[in-house]
């Protein structure tokens, strides 16, 4: 049911991309905005994790350098049968993590040097469950291809507000202005709780297989605490185009807009969630 909501949601967006061209330039408009969309998605799968690496300065790991990090990633990895995911560690303060790749064969888990400050082994075991548990579903690129869409009808509404405001949009004047102009601030609102649905399904079920996968939810859960409240204290410098990506909001102690808008679950919810699994894997 999980992976049949994604995909409805998936086509939505898409619809909702077509349908927008279609209102910015007719038939042509829904072509161009078709082709936008094969594009985009398909520089989101050959280099969303490079562009995402590239902008946290993320340095790759291997076992010299961070042994027992490097030795945990791989004992999970083999638990969640998919290949040794790519190590990085991102010079952050702010506590967080993210998994990136287009597959499992091309996955990449990152943590920043904050989050490795401030958690203890089964915390930091349960961050990186999580984090594989996105790239074997391939989560990853899922939400490349969610951002992605998002991004472009944020950008066709913004020609359309503007082509409303002076008159025309496409060269079709017997359009009304009145209601492109509220179809440019609509569509991207919906495209946001569009992101917003799959992004909150995607982190429940990342947390509920992360708890499976070592066999207890007790250290993500305190994790998670840790996290939110390390965030708060200092916000990180994940851009906001990849800020879904994060196994926590990087943006919760900013507040405001960008808390009331966030594609993470709230984090009261996750934590339930934790300790109704822990009771049934202990009754397992």
């Amino acid at each position: 049911m999980s992976i049949l909501k994604v995909g409805v949601l998936l086509t939505v967006l898409t619809g909702l991309l077509v349908w927008l061209g279609h209102a910015f330039g007719g038939t042509s408009g829904m072509v161009i905005a078709f082709g936008l969309a094969l594009v985009m998605n398909f520089g989101s799968y050959w280099f969303s994790d490079k562009i995402v690496l590239a902008m946290t300065k993320a340095q790759p790991v291997d076992p010299a350098q961070a042994p027992e990090l490097y030795a945990m990633v791989q004992r999970l990895a083999e638990r969640a049968e998919i290949p040794m995911p790519r190590l990085f560690i991102v010079p952050d303060p702010s506590p967080n993590a993210f998994a990136t790749g287009r597959s499992p064969k091309f996955g990449v888990v990152a943590v920043n040097q904050g989050l490795l400050n401030i958690l203890d082994k089964p915390e930091v075991e349960g961050v990186i469950a999580h984090e594989i548990s996105h790239i074997k579903h391939r989560d990853t690129l899922t939400m490349a291809i969610v951002a992605t869409l998002a991004g472009a009808i944020t950008l066709i509404a913004n020609m359309i507000r503007w082509g409303a405001i002076f008159g025309g949009v496409g060269g079709n004047n017997e359009r009304n202005p009145i209601g492109l102009l509220a179809m440019s601030l609509v569509a991207p609102l919906a495209a946001i709780l569009i992101q917003m649905g799959i992004s909150r399904n995607r982190e429940f079920a990342a947390d509920a297989e992360a708890a499976r996968m070592v066999g207890s939810g007790r250290g993500l859960q305190g994790a998670l605490l840790k996290l939110d409240r390390g965030t708060r204290a200092i916000p990180g410098h994940m851009p906001e185009n990849a800020a879904h990506m994060c196994i926590v909001n990087p943006f919760a102690g900013l507040g405001g807009f960008k808390a009331l808008f966030s594609t993470h679950p709230p984090m009261e919810d996750r934590v339930r969630r934790l300790e109704d699994l822990e009771s049934q894997l202990r009754r397992a």
